[in-house]
């Protein structure tokens, strides 16, 4: 229980350090070693996709004040939710909660890729013309409270520890900046580490603008549900280097690298513009083969 207070008293400073020393980290090896070269401006990407950042980050504070972790301790102190109703090893609590919560995150975001009208938001993350450590935590406001909304109901059905809470949230944070980042790992090490996390090759692939790319390789942090769900895939056809990130209707850096245009971007095109579109891949592969 003390161990419990003093991470709830504590939990914005551990996330923001954990936040602040891993963009730091994949900036600086960003800097030295690059995997493709940028398109658009680092300065203007990096002051709107950060300015995005600043802007959902206050408000969930101003909107949800107790965020995920003091939602755990008041499921807690209420005795709702899986773990608080049955006893378990708070080791098992914390690994299971971490993973479980991970999952909800994969299904979550191939529901955002299957649903037109949170497709519209989603694909601010998706429509950045480059892919670098800031476009990791660039998402439209409605997402960001929708994806708490959604984090706050599995915390209260599974009931996890606060610790496993701080610690789903510290990794969250730090694979999402780490598999966007345009860094180069030795081949032999990303074939080795993308069993264990999702890494910015494997990732870097779901941002690309053919359809059926951007509609694989869903996770943030494991990449096991992937593999198990059919959803994985390798490499891209063109090649990291040759490949193109974004999304191919919305190519204007004014509407999709600025931070007035993200915030209009959901409210543009047409509803039945979306990624998941089976019966599309299906042409387009029997196309490449027949060519």
């Amino acid at each position: 229980m003390v161990f419990d207070e003093f991470i709830l008293i504590n939990e914005l400073v551990i996330r923001l350090g954990f936040f602040f020393g891993v963009f730091a980290l994949m900036a600086t090896w960003e800097a030295l070693a690059p995997r493709r070269a940028l398109t658009v401006s680092k300065a203007v990407r990096w002051a709107n996709n950060l300015g995005l950042v600043f802007l959902n980050s206050l408000l969930l504070r101003l909107i949800l004040p107790a965020a995920a972790v003091g939602v755990a301790a008041f499921a807690r102190e209420q005795g709702w939710g899986i773990f608080n109703y049955y006893e378990v090893a708070p080791v098992i609590a914390v690994v299971v909660s971490v993973v479980a919560m991970d999952f909800v995150i994969y299904l979550q975001h191939v529901l955002v890729h299957a649903v037109p009208a949170l497709w519209r938001l989603h694909r601010v993350h998706h429509a950045d013309l480059d892919f670098d450590v800031t476009t990791g935590a660039r998402f439209h406001p409605l997402e960001i409270i929708l994806s708490m909304l959604i984090k706050l109901a599995t915390i209260v059905v599974l009931g996890p520890p606060v610790l496993a809470v701080v610690i789903f949230e510290v990794l969250l944070n730090a694979t999402a900046m780490f598999n966007h980042s345009n860094v180069r790992l030795p081949l032999g090490i990303d074939r080795v580490l993308r069993w264990i996390v999702v890494t910015p090759d494997m990732h870097r692939v779901h941002h690309s603008v053919e359809d059926d790319e951007a509609n694989s390789n869903f996770g943030f942090n494991l990449p096991w549900w992937d593999r198990l769900f059919g959803t994985y895939r390798d490499q891209p056809r063109a090649g990291h280097e040759g490949m193109t990130i974004g999304i191919h209707t919305y190519r204007d850096p004014k509407l999709v690298s600025w931070l007035n245009g993200m915030l209009w971007l959901p409210f543009i095109g047409k509803i039945n513009s979306y990624a998941i579109n089976r019966r599309q891949w299906r042409a387009d592969n029997e196309q490449e083969t027949h060519a």
